[in-house]
Order: structure tokens, then sequence, then C-alpha cells
């Protein structure tokens, strides 16, 4: 089994599209290595895997690719993106408010185990 790497988005803010490039990127770097890659959104960033969000996003003025796009190549390269249960509580999302590339809903103990008890490194922006 690989190593995990779980890469924790808790303060990239969507609405500053320069934060979110870095850890997408080094999310597809990492599973492009072979490592197993989780992305979390939680808090703010959270909002990232809300259906309609990402598609109108941009790291930059002017870009042609959204952040959707770079979330979909991650996805396809094996990250798996997971939403943190408070996040859905806090914004009122519902499940089905969800993009299709978020693989599944986590309460707040799941990041304490997966490192405590499954020797998971943490990235966290």
């Amino acid at each position: 089994m690989p190593k995990k790497l779980i890469i924790v988005m808790a303060n990239s803010d969507p609405r500053n599209g320069e934060e979110l490039g870095a850890p997408v990127f080094q999310a597809s770097v990492a599973a492009a290595m072979g490592y197993s890659v989780e992305v979390m959104c939680t808090g703010t960033a959270g909002r990232l895997l809300k259906k309609g969000v990402a598609e109108g996003l941009r790291l930059k003025p002017g870009d042609t690719q959204t952040i959707y796009d770079i979330i979909k190549e991650a996805h396809g390269a094996g990250v798996k993106f997971i939403c943190c249960s408070p996040t859905l509580d806090l914004f009122d999302f519902h499940k089905s408010d969800l993009i299709p590339e978020c693989d599944r809903i986590v309460g707040g103990a799941y990041l304490i185990e997966a490192v405590m008890e499954g020797g998971a490194k943490v990235l966290t922006y």
C-alpha cells in the first residue's frame, strides 16, 4: 500500500483564485509519484466542492482553465477529494450539491484517526 498524503484545504478561500492552485497541483504531483492522496476540503475551502463554484473560478484573470478543470485533472490522476461533514452544515449544503469528484464525506475524527493510527502525512493550506 502506498504512503498516504492528506492535503487539508481549510484556509484556501475560493474568492482568491491564486490560493487554490498549489494544493491541487501538489496533490496531482504526489499521486503521479505513486502516493495515495486525499484533498480534504473544510471550512471556507469546502465551497470548492459545491457544484458551480469551481467552474467559475480561475487561478488568475484571463486563464482559460477553471479551478474545476484542475480538480478534474487531479481526480483523474487518482487524487480523492473529500468533504468534512461540518462544512455541509456551515454552508447549508447537501450531498447532492457536491461535484461528482467529491469521493466522500467524512466526520471530524477522520483526520485525527488517519494521522494517529494510519500514519498519514498532512499538508495544510
